[in-house]
């Protein structure tokens, strides 16, 4: 695969193999973009559309706006230049029925499910207007990207977290304790269709040439997968092996790549559990903000999870690298930094003597 401003696109596809073996080519892997870098900003032009959600439904401004952020841009190191198609973190939950409110920079999931006879009325369509939208904003990127970006497939979040989005995270505690045999049901109802969706968008893609990539940004020549369960991060460990471990050891035998997406303090305590298991090749920390920041505070976690033989992608402050640097090893790091362009090449070379 050739990009237009990424040149060395190869050697970077390199780094990331040698990345999800835990190995280390030559220095560790860097995406030039912090986490959830892509919601720091409204899309602006403010006036042109009737209301948010027309904005977030026009495909041609969606595509086109992001082909034209990219002139004049060279992505280093192992930053990819990535369009995929995108309505919001609960759209898994909305291709069942759900609806979505939306914002500036994300959108919300309106729940759904008040009594657990409504969970009946929840159903998987391919005629749903979300679906449909993403299908056709995932057309219309394939029909442009040309050399110029990758097509990536929309955020997935099945399981427990979608019966949460339909069911609302603070019921769903009760629920657990309550009426736990409803929540296995819906969870069953979140997992029928996950996968065959995955492979669904996974064919789509391959069959046009691309990789496999969403929103994290690290490619796969086979199927990569980002799975998360944001809600686990209040409930036990208990309940996470009860409700949520079989769905995901089913998604993860599924898949070549695994990055589990560990978001917060909250899901530390399920740390242990996720390191068991051999399919999950890394874990995204994603430590929060206010006090959970600096960096420097979580080596500990860090070097857990590479002592366990798991890769880490890891954000870092600019003013982090150097302490960082000492205190680490480079084995399994991702990192994830915001810098700017002209800085860029300066940074790799100081990775390059680590």
């Amino acid at each position: 695969m050739e990009l237009t401003n990424k040149p060395d696109f190869e050697q970077a596809m390199k780094r990331v193999e040698a990345w999800f073996r835990h190995d280390v080519l030559d220095r560790p892997p860097v995406r030039f973009a912090l986490h959830n870098a892509e919601y720091s900003h409204g899309p602006g032009a403010a006036g042109r559309w009737k209301n948010l959600k027309e904005r977030w439904f026009d495909s041609e401004y969606q595509v086109d706006a992001f082909a034209a952020s990219l002139k004049n841009r060279l992505f280093h190191a192992e930053t990819f230049p990535i369009f995929w198609p995108n309505l919001g973190p609960n759209i898994y939950a909305a291709f069942h029925g759900a609806e979505l409110e939306y914002g500036e920079v994300t959108s919300w999931v309106q729940h759904c499910i008040h009594d657990w006879e409504d969970a009946s009325k929840l159903k998987f369509d391919t005629q749903n207007v979300y679906y449909r939208k993403i299908e056709e904003m995932t057309a219309l990127a394939l029909q442009k990207c040309g050399t110029d970006f990758l097509v990536g497939y929309t955020d997935l979040h099945g399981s427990l977290d979608c019966v949460a989005d339909w069911r609302d995270p603070q019921m769903l505690c009760m629920d657990l304790m309550d009426c736990p045999e409803k929540v296995h049901e819906a969870v069953k109802q979140a997992d029928a269709n996950f996968l065959s969706l995955f492979n669904h968008f996974d064919r789509t893609l391959k069959a046009h040439g691309q990789l496999s990539v969403t929103w994290m940004g690290i490619p796969s020549k086979g199927k990569m997968h980002i799975p998360s369960c944001d809600f686990t991060s209040l409930i036990s460990t208990d309940d996470f092996c009860e409700f949520y471990l079989p769905s995901l050891k089913t998604e993860i035998k599924h898949m070549d790549h695994n990055v589990f997406h560990l978001d917060g303090k909250g899901m530390l305590r399920h740390l242990d559990t996720l390191l068991a298991l051999p399919e999950i090749q890394a874990i995204q920390w994603v430590q929060g903000v206010g006090t959970d920041q600096p960096i420097m505070q979580w080596l500990d976690v860090i070097k857990k999870i590479q002592a366990a033989g798991k890769g880490v992608v890891v954000d870092l402050q600019m003013d982090e690298l150097e302490p960082f640097i000492a205190a680490m090893s480079p084995q399994g790091l991702f990192l994830c930094l915001a810098a700017e362009e002209s800085v860029q090449p300066d940074i790799l070379k100081r990775l390059m003597k680590w």
